[in-house]
């Protein structure tokens, strides 16, 4: 058996840096680990803020419509059953579901600064439009318009980060950003607040004015988004030729290739397809995003019906606030944590107990106060584990367009279970089905496949440390052994 360190040097030669020159060779590694710094400060600075507010503004206009209901949205619209407006919840996860994996493809090939703006402008015109309907048909053809045009962020973005990141420095900055869905979250309830206040304006109730607002909002970000949006590292007008080598060699020191122009092919379709570690992401990303859709468009119904009908609406909408922030802080904290053990795994399977025991408080008790920290203990234990799970797919996966093709079915399946999320809050005010159906979906697919996925990633990981798949690579040089991408027996998978 070979021993890591003999394993390590007999295939450090399938790693080649090709022809990349080294702008820092003549340095000390004090003063790399400097420019290091300050070049992951640059792309940090860069990249990260302005892709956190796109992603809030993403969140928010998805799940507001949740705020709407209780300001009256149902009654307007004609008294538009809890039934219809299910099936408007459903109908956006459809189209969103449809498109997802498609979007990365595309994100590629039209680049991120042409295709993120784009996508912006349309759903944040299609959301300004649904404070305009009339009826059910209306807000039905508004969602479904919705959810095609919002496809292609959050993979889009997360795919776009693992192209700039080494795999122990994703997870803190895809939980970064997808805290700005916690946050738009207390952020909606505020905003959702201070907007019923237009109650009555130009003729439209105030649940319309959310829409419209907030709409014209997103326009404006992306028009300003075709000058904020970078693209990837070998063509980013943000850094310069040293800066660009940069990037690529440390990525490439990180066994990976992601940062460099590739072109699209079929086998890299097939590759993902036949990948495992695709189907048991999706079965993890399910028991987590099917809970989180649930959890943010029925919140504001949850809490006011905690009060038997007795909390004011605004009243709801804030009280609706603080699980979020909290659930930022505990996703970004995550995100750390994992990054710097590399058990994401085990923060999954310990990080979802959170959900599963406040779920079970909402289940068991009808004392409001219990279920209000039951809300808490719910958002603590799903929230975290959705950036901690994309993260953990991404960080296996190997190849430009193999990565992108696997989040976008990743992401994509998760949210088709968003249309389940639509479907089970129905009988106010305990709402048994609903909270039971996501302690199942948490225990049996979050937990249960994070569990069956650590465990196989470990025995793989073990095999490949003992030279059982160093055969894969004997023949092959240095460029050829590197398209076998996570296949390679030097590719060591994040547990």
């Amino acid at each position: 058996m070979e021993s890591d360190a003999s394993h390590k040097e007999k295939t450090a030669g399938t790693v080649d840096l090709f022809d990349i020159p080294d702008p820092d060779a003549h340095l000390s590694e004090a003063e790399r680990k400097a420019i290091d710094r300050k070049l992951l400060w640059k792309l940090d600075l860069y990249l990260i803020p302005w892709l956190c507010i796109l992603y809030l503004l993403s969140f928010l206009d998805r799940t507001n419509i949740g705020n709407a209901k209780i300001d009256g949205l149902q009654k307007d619209l004609h008294n538009m059953s809890t039934g219809q407006y299910n099936a408007c919840l459903s109908l956006f996860f459809v189209s969103y579901s449809l498109f997802e994996p498609l979007t990365n493809i595309l994100l590629k090939r039209l680049k991120p600064s042409i295709f993120i703006p784009i996508i912006m402008v349309i759903w944040g015109c299609v959301m300004t439009a649904m404070g305009y309907v009339e009826n059910w048909s209306g807000l039905m053809a508004a969602r479904w318009f919705l959810g095609m045009a919002e496809a292609g962020l959050f993979p889009g973005i997360n795919y776009f980060l693992s192209c700039w990141y080494k795999r122990d420095e994703f997870g803190i900055r895809a939980a970064i950003f997808f805290s700005a869905a916690a946050f738009s979250g207390s952020f909606g309830g505020l905003l959702a607040a201070a907007i019923e206040n237009l109650n009555g304006r130009a003729g439209r109730p105030g649940w319309a004015w959310i829409f419209i607002v907030e709409g014209i909002v997103t326009i404006g970000f992306g028009l300003l988004s075709f000058f904020m949006v970078h693209d990837f590292p070998d063509t980013a007008t943000f850094l310069n030729e040293q800066d660009r080598a940069r990037v690529i060699r440390r990525l490439k020191m990180d066994k990976q290739s992601s940062a460099e122009h590739e072109e699209f092919k079929m086998e890299y379709l097939w590759a993902a397809l036949k990948d495992w570690k695709m189907y048991l992401g999706m079965i993890i990303y399910m028991g987590a995003d099917m809970p989180l859709y649930a959890f943010s468009l029925f919140l504001p119904t949850i809490v006011k019906n905690m009060g038997n009908g007795k909390y004011s609406t605004t009243r709801s909408q804030l009280l609706t606030v603080p699980p979020y922030a909290v659930a930022a802080v505990a996703t970004i904290t995550v995100g750390f944590l994992a990054d710097r053990t590399r058990q994401r795994g085990l923060f999954n399977i310990s990080v979802s107990i959170f959900g599963v025991v406040g779920f079970a408080m909402l289940l068991g008790s009808a004392n409001a106060q219990i279920q209000y920290a039951g809300v808490y203990l719910g958002a603590l234990g799903i929230y975290p584990c959705i950036a901690n799970t994309i993260s953990w797919s991404s960080n296996n996966i190997e190849g430009v367009y193999k990565r992108g093709i696997v989040l976008g079915f990743v992401i994509g399946w998760g949210n088709i279970n968003g249309i389940v999320s639509s479907n089970i809050y129905f009988k106010a005010p305990r709402y048994l089905v609903g909270h039971g159906v996501i302690m199942g979906y948490m225990l049996l697919f979050l937990m249960g496949g994070s569990i069956l996925q650590t465990i196989l990633l470990r025995r793989e990981n073990k095999a490949r440390k003992e030279g059982k798949r160093d055969h894969l690579v004997e023949g092959l040089s240095a460029r050829e052994a590197e398209k076998l991408g996570d296949t390679r027996p030097d590719f060591i998978y994040t547990v």
